[in-house]
C-alpha cells in the first residue's frame, strides 16, 4: 500500500490479539473475549483515492500491572473484585502511593487509561476508614459529575454516599447535601459563587475536607484556568480556616506542563504520575482531504459531506463509529447526511448528541451505545471528556480541534474492541491543510502547554474581592495567595483595613460580578429574541467587532443575526439566521507599547515580550458569500473605541530580511501575510484557539520607527498565550514558514495567510514575501 502523502511504503495493519495481564480497570466496561484472527480489519478497502493523505498505524502495547496494595481497605477490595478487576495498572498504584505519602497529584495519562479509578481510590479508601471525610470532586461539565455519580454508585460502598451539588440541584434538597454526602460532585462556577461566598453553611465539609478531585484539568486554561486558579486558592484558604489542609488529585490528559499546570492551579506542587500503563490496541490512522472543487480559490469540497460519507460506510461494516464535529450544527447535519445516505434501518441505529440535549436525553444516547444498541454516534466534544461511552471502534474528527491533546483525547476511543481506526477529515483551515501537506508533524508532535495567568489583575482583581468578603485578607493568606495577591489587595478601593485585615466594604456579595469565563466585567449579553433565551456573553473589547448591528453572530455552530446593540443594557439582541452570508468586520487598529519585559535575540532579530495598549475602531462590516467568499457589500458602522491593555510579541525585520521587498505594497503585504501565518501557526505551542489572539503589521511603527510586526493575546490582560510564543519563537516562526512552503496556493488562501478574523479584510496580502521573510529569520 502507497501513503498518498509521502509516496513511501505504508505497512498494512491486521487485527491482532493484545496480550493482556488484567482486565480494564473499574472505571472502563469489560472487553468480550478476544479470539486470534489475523483477519484484515473492516475497513480495508474504504481508505483509499485522492482524498487519503495518510494511511499509516500506531502500534499496540501490553498492559502493566501491579497488585492491589496491602493497605487498601478490604470493602473496596471487594468492591473491585466484584467488577472483575483483580489489580491495578502501574500508573494507578504509583498514584495510589503519592497520595499516601500526603502529596497532591496530577495524573496525566491517555484516554481509557484508568485515571478516574487512580484519583477514586484513596479517597474511597479514606471514607471507608473515616465516614466523616469529606470529598470534593471538580469537573468543567456537569454531564461529567453525572457520569462519575454514576461510576461511584456502582461501588455498592454502604458508608460511600456521593450527591450532585450544581445550578440544577433544586433549592430544597441543598441542605441534605450539605449534611449527608461525603463526595461532592460539582464545578468550579459553583464552588466561585454558591459555596465560597456562603462557607458559614458548608462548615462541616470544610472542617472535614480532605480531598479534592479535579478531572479534566487541561480544560483550565487561558481566561477560564486563570479564574478557576483563583477560586482553588480561595478554596484551599477558607478551609484552612476551618482547620483543614485538603490534598489535590488532579487528572489530566496528557499535556506537555502537568506539573506546571497543577501549580498555577493549585499555588502549590504536585507530584506528576505520567507513565501510562494501560493497555493500548493496534490503531490505524487516516488522514482525509476533501477533494479540491476550485484549484484556484483553494476551495475544497464540504468536510461535513466527506465526514458523512465515511461515517455511513464504517456503520454499514457494523462498526461502532463516533465521529466528532466542532459545532452542534455540524453534528446535526453529519447525523442527517449519514441516515440519508444508509437508510431507515441503519439509520435509526445512529443518534447525534450535542449540548442543548435534556439530560434525559443524553442519558439515553449513552446508554443506548454503552448497550451496543447504536452503531453511530455524530458529537460535539461534549463527548470528547471522559464520559464512559462504552466499547467503539472507529472514531472520526471533523477538522483539527485546536490543540493535539484534544485530537488525542478524542482518537483514544478509538479501538476499545481491538484494532481501532482514527481519522482526521480536514477542512480548509490553515492549520487543517497544513497537517494534510505534513502529517509527520502532527503525528510526531509533542502535546501543547496548558498556558494560564493567575495574576492577570483583570481576572486577580475579582477573586480578592471576592476573598475578602468570605474572610478578612491579611499576611497569614501570603503563602495560599501568594505574593501579588496580597500587594494588588492593598491597592483595590473596595477593600477596607481593620485590625482583622483588608474586608470587603460593598453590599453585594463580590463573586456574583465575576463571570469565570471573562477577563472583562462588561459583558454584553447575547439574547435570542424568538424565546428570551441567553446565548453567551461577550467581553466589550469584542462585541463591537463580532455582535454589532447586521453582524452574523456564531454560537455553537448556530448563525444568528443581530437585530441591536443595545448599550444601556449591554445587550444584543439576535434571531436566527439562514442566510447564505457571512460578515467580517473592518477595524482601524492602533498597539502601543507600555513597556517591554523581555528582549532577546531571537532568530537574526530583536525579539520583545511585554506589555501593550491596544485600541480598535470597528468602521465597517463586509458581508461574503459562503460558497464562493466574494464581496457582497460594505456596511459602514458608528461605533466607540475600545482601548485593553494586553501581552504582546513585537519584532522589527531588518533591511536585509527584507531586501526586494521594500516597496509598497509589498513590504506591508508581506508583513501582514506574515503576521496571518504566525498567528494561525501558534496555537500548535500553546492550548488556545487563533480566536484568542490578535496582532497588527505595520510599514512603519510610531514607537519602533520601522516596519514592525506584533503578535498579541486577545484577553485583556493577557493569559501568556504570547509569552510562550516567545520562548519557542524558532520553532514556532519555522512551522509557520514550512504551513506556507506546503500550501499549493499561488497568493494565498484560507489554508495558509487569510484570516476569517482580520480587521483588514485580509488586504493586502503577499504570500511569496511573507514566506521570504520567515525563511530569512530562520537562516539568520
Amino acid at each position: 500500500m502507497i501513503s498518498a502523502q509521502t509516496g513511501t511504503p505504508v505497512a498494512q495493519s491486521y487485527h491482532r490479539p493484545i496480550a493482556r495481564t488484567q482486565p480494564l480497570p473499574a472505571d472502563s466496561p469489560p472487553e468480550p473475549p478476544r479470539t486470534v484472527t489475523v483477519a484484515p480489519p473492516l475497513w480495508d478497502g474504504l481508505l483509499a483515492g485522492e482524498e487519503l493523505a495518510y494511511l499509516g498505524s500506531e502500534p499496540g502495547r501490553e498492559a502493566r500491572g501491579a497488585p492491589f496494595p496491602p493497605e487498601l481497605d478490604s470493602r473496596v477490595r471487594a468492591a473491585l473484585e466484584a467488577r472483575d478487576v483483580p489489580a491495578l495498572y502501574a500508573h494507578q498504584a504509583e498514584a495510589w502511593t503519592a497520595a499516601g505519602r500526603g502529596e497532591n497529584v496530577i495524573v496525566t495519562t491517555g484516554t481509557a487509561s484508568g485515571k478516574t479509578l487512580a484519583f477514586n481510590l484513596p479517597v474511597i479508601d479514606a471514607i471507608c476508614r473515616e465516614p466523616k471525610v469529606r470529598a470534593l470532586y471538580l469537573y468543567p461539565t456537569k454531564a461529567l459529575a453525572q457520569d462519575q455519580a454514576r461510576t461511584l454508585a456502582s461501588y455498592r460502598i454502604p458508608r460511600l454516599r456521593a450527591a450532585i451539588y450544581d445550578g440544577d440541584t433544586p433549592t430544597e434538597q441543598r441542605w441534605q447535601v450539605r449534611k449527608w454526602a461525603n463526595v461532592i460532585l460539582s464545578n468550579p462556577d459553583m464552588l466561585h459563587v454558591g459555596v465560597l461566598p456562603h462557607h458559614d453553611r458548608w462548615g462541616d465539609v470544610l472542617t472535614n475536607l480532605r480531598y479534592v478531585v479535579v478531572d479534566e484539568a487541561h480544560v483550565y486554561r487561558g481566561v477560564f484556568g486563570s479564574h478557576v486558579a483563583n477560586v482553588l486558592r480561595r478554596l484551599r484558604r477558607l478551609a484552612r480556616v476551618y482547620g483543614a489542609e485538603p490534598q489535590f488529585l488532579l487528572a489530566s490528559a496528557t499535556i506537555a506542563n502537568p506539573a506546571q499546570l497543577a501549580r498555577s492551579l493549585l499555588g502549590t506542587d504536585a507530584t506528576v504520575v505520567a507513565s501510562d500503563a494501560a493497555p493500548r490496541a493496534e490503531r490505524t490512522i487516516a488522514f482525509w482531504n476533501p477533494p479540491l472543487t476550485d484549484e484556484e480559490l483553494g476551495v475544497r469540497a464540504s468536510a461535513l459531506g466527506e465526514a458523512s460519507r465515511l461515517m455511513a460506510e464504517l456503520v454499514s461494516r457494523g462498526l461502532r463509529t463516533l465521529c466528532f464535529a466542532k459545532s452542534r450544527k455540524a453534528a446535526e447535519l453529519i447525523h442527517r447526511f449519514t441516515v440519508e445516505r444508509v437508510g431507515g434501518e441503519l439509520g435509526a441505529r445512529l443518534s447525534p448528541y450535542r449540548a442543548g440535549y435534556t439530560a434525559t436525553q443524553r442519558r439515553e444516547i449513552e446508554a443506548r451505545l454503552v448497550a451496543g444498541d447504536l452503531l453511530g454516534v455524530s458529537a460535539t466534544d461534549a463527548l470528547e471528556l471522559g464520559i464512559d461511552i462504552g466499547l467503539l471502534d472507529c472514531v472520526v474528527s471533523v477538522g483539527f480541534p485546536g490543540t493535539v491533546a484534544s485530537l488525542r483525547q478524542q482518537w483514544g476511543r478509538a479501538g476499545r474492541r481491538g484494532h481501532g481506526l482514527a481519522v482526521l477529515v480536514a477542512s480548509e483551515d490553515a492549520l487543517d491543510q497544513y497537517f494534510m501537506r505534513e502529517p509527520e508533524l502532527l503525528l510526531g508532535r509533542r502535546v501543547e502547554a496548558a498556558i494560564l495567568d493567575h495574576e492577570n489583575t483583570r481576572v486577580l482583581d475579582g477573586h480578592l474581592r471576592s476573598a475578602a468578603f468570605e474572610a478578612p485578607l491579611g499576611e497569614r493568606d501570603r503563602e495560599v495567595l501568594g505574593d501579588a495577591a496580597l500587594e494588588r489587595a492593598a491597592e483595590l478601593p473596595e477593600l477596607k483595613p481593620t485590625k482583622a485585615g483588608l474586608i470587603w466594604a460593598g453590599r453585594d456579595y463580590p463573586a456574583a460580578q465575576v463571570p469565570l469565563r471573562s477577563t472583562d466585567v462588561d459583558s454584553f449579553s447575547v439574547v435570542d429574541v424568538t424565546d428570551g433565551q441567553l446565548l453567551g456573553l461577550v467581553e466589550r473589547s469584542r462585541a463591537y467587532s463580532t455582535v454589532h448591528e447586521g453582524a452574523v453572530y456564531l454560537h455553537r455552530g448556530e448563525a444568528y443575526l443581530v437585530r441591536e446593540l443595545h448599550e444601556p443594557s449591554l445587550t444584543a439582541l439576535v434571531e436566527p439566521f439562514g442566510g447564505a452570508y457571512y460578515t467580517q468586520a473592518k477595524k482601524e487598529i492602533l498597539t502601543e507599547i507600555r513597556r517591554p519585559d523581555r528582549i532577546e535575540i531571537r532568530a537574526g532579530v530583536e525579539l520583545s515580550f511585554g506589555q501593550v495598549s491596544v485600541t480598535e475602531q470597528v468602521v465597517a462590516f463586509q458581508r461574503r458569500s459562503v460558497q464562493t467568499h466574494e464581496t457582497i457589500d460594505l456596511v459602514p458602522l458608528d461605533l466607540p473605541q475600545t482601548t485593553f491593555d494586553t501581552e504582546s510579541i513585537w519584532f522589527c525585520p531588518e533591511p536585509q530580511h527584507l531586501r526586494g521587498l521594500e516597496q509598497m505594497p509589498t513590504l506591508l503585504g508581506a508583513l501582514h501575510a506574515a503576521e496571518h501565518a504566525l498567528i494561525a501557526i501558534l496555537p500548535l505551542w500553546a492550548m488556545c484557539d487563533r480566536w484568542d489572539i490578535g496582532g497588527l503589521s505595520t510599514n512603519l511603527h510610531f514607537q519602533t520607527g520601522g516596519p514592525t510586526i506584533f503578535v498579541h493575546d486577545g484577553h485583556p490582560g493577557g493569559v501568556g498565550i504570547t509569552e510562550r510564543g516567545f520562548e519557542v519563537f524558532e520553532d514556532w516562526a519555522g512551522d509557520t514558514a514550512r504551513m506556507l512552503e506546503g500550501c499549493p496556493c499561488e497568493r494565498g488562501c484560507p489554508s495558509c495567510v487569510q484570516s476569517p478574523k482580520c480587521g483588514n479584510l485580509n488586504e493586502p496580502l503577499h504570500k511569496a514575501g511573507a514566506l521570504a521573510l520567515l525563511r530569512r529569520l530562520l537562516s539568520s
